[in-house]
């Protein structure tokens, strides 16, 4: 039938409905969920690392730590959402990491700050993967970047107004409660997400049989397309879980999103501190809220890029090189900037930094699904996220390990790119090698 084609005109209104309906809340839940991940590095420059007698070393292990919780629970927790349905877990999800957050505020010493971290990576695992798992059961894969860009707009949205946020509490919340300004943000940032938590319950729909907002025809037309690319990639070759988390390409795949967000972390948590050290580099004076515009920037930028990179990866079918060609612009810009001669340049190549990484994010997780279904891209999905994410341990600690070593953040920023240009390698590899559905001849 016609109006089973991608490009009916029920298909065209189908997406459109879903977008609208699913991405905005999305993209809010992590707005939130993003910011609590992040704002320790807003906090460290302004009163914490001093408060809590910290070194770059001892800060890059609190911000890190995060990620071994969330690496330990990462695949269960996928798992339970294909089972129990996206609405129930990731309201789950969101509680508990709510109320870990807002505790943060209230921290004596670095040891308590580093078990609340990792339990705050406890709480939140499965999140991003869930996200990600849960827009294959709304978007067919032609659509799948696009969707997927959307939601990741949360990342840079996050951190560019999230960084002005932070710094305006830290700055004017100073003395409420008797509590450090920066003990007032992580109380203002922790609540909202405990909030919609209990919006989450009654607003998500797990399925698209179960979406009262689609009529018949759209319902219709939604399941019947979702089923057949499901079809597709069971008939080359149906990857059961545990093969699933222990083949070659699911590792491959997850050494690249490792690489990308290694630079996205390293950089993530350190900027506010490398913009703060722009005084002693450039002669530069900039205050508090200063230095939280000044850090959104780059943000700024990625987020109005992004998108259409990962439109113009569906629109050309084509994923491989629109992921490696932002992973080597990384490599390259990142180190570059701190070799620049005055800070506008610098920001010019965190920039371009910035939106390499934003835009190689979307487009990567468009391969995983190709040739993972049910349990098996639960488990996949889940075990490339939380492997790739040891990048968020590994990339504040070593990047606070080398400062201190150094004295300056170079030799920690060579190493960043040095890893996106690794991951681009490899992506380019995997796309000249045969996908495992390919590796045996299909019926016509």
């Amino acid at each position: 039938m016609t109006t089973h084609l991608p490009d009916s005109a029920v298909g065209q209104q189908t997406v459109k409905k879903v977008t609208r309906r699913l991405i905005p809340f999305l993209v809010l839940l992590y707005f939130i969920n993003y910011l609590d991940r992040v704002n320790i590095s807003f906090a460290g420059p302004n009163g914490m690392n001093e408060d809590l007698a910290m070194s770059a070393k001892m800060f890059g292990f609190a911000s890190g730590i995060f990620f071994i919780g969330y690496l330990l629970l990462e695949v269960p927790s996928n798992i339970a959402l294909n089972r129990f349905g996206g609405r129930r877990w990731i309201a789950r999800i969101m509680l508990t990491w709510g109320i870990i957050s807002t505790a943060i505020a209230f921290v004596p010493n670095f040891e308590t700050l580093v078990v609340l971290r990792f339990l705050l990576g406890v709480a939140e695992a499965g999140f991003f993967p869930g996200i990600i798992l849960y827009l294959t059961f709304w978007f067919p894969e032609r659509h799948r970047s696009k969707a997927v860009s959307l939601f990741m707009v949360a990342v840079p949205v996050s951190t560019a107004i999230g960084s002005t946020l932070s710094s305006l509490v830290i700055d004017w919340g100073h003395g409420i409660f008797g509590l450090e300004g920066w003990r007032v943000m992580f109380l203002v940032e922790g609540i909202p997400a405990v909030i919609l938590a209990f919006v989450c319950w009654f607003y998500l729909t797990d399925r698209p049989a179960e979406a009262g907002w689609l009529n018949a025809d759209q319902k219709d037309w939604l399941e019947t397309t979702l089923d057949f690319e499901r079809s597709l990639a069971e008939s080359g070759q149906h990857w059961p879980l545990k093969k699933a988390l222990s083949h070659p390409r699911i590792l491959l795949l997850a050494f690249i999103y490792f690489g990308i967000t290694y630079g996205l972390y390293a950089v993530g948590f350190f900027l506010p501190t490398i913009v703060a050290g722009f005084q002693e580099q450039y002669g530069t004076h900039l205050s508090i809220i200063e230095r939280g515009l000044v850090t959104s920037v780059p943000y700024v930028v990625a987020a109005l890029v992004m998108v259409p990179w990962a439109r113009h990866a569906d629109r050309t079918n084509e994923r491989v090189w629109h992921v490696a060609i932002p992973a080597i612009v990384g490599a390259v810009s990142i180190p570059a900037a701190l070799y620049m001669s005055d800070p506008y340049l610098a920001m010019v190549a965190v920039t371009l930094s910035t939106c390499s990484v934003m835009c190689a994010l979307p487009v990567f997780w468009a391969l995983p699904s190709t040739f993972l279904t049910g349990v098996a891209a639960a488990g996949g999905i889940a075990l490339i996220n939380s492997l790739g994410n040891l990048s968020g341990f590994g990339g504040p600690y070593i990047t606070g390990w080398l400062n201190d070593l150094t004295g300056n953040a170079k030799a920690a920023m060579w190493v960043v790119g040095v890893m996106s240009l690794a991951a681009a390698v490899v992506v380019v590899y995997l796309g000249h090698t045969p996908k495992p559905q390919e590796q045996r001849e299909q019926p016509r």
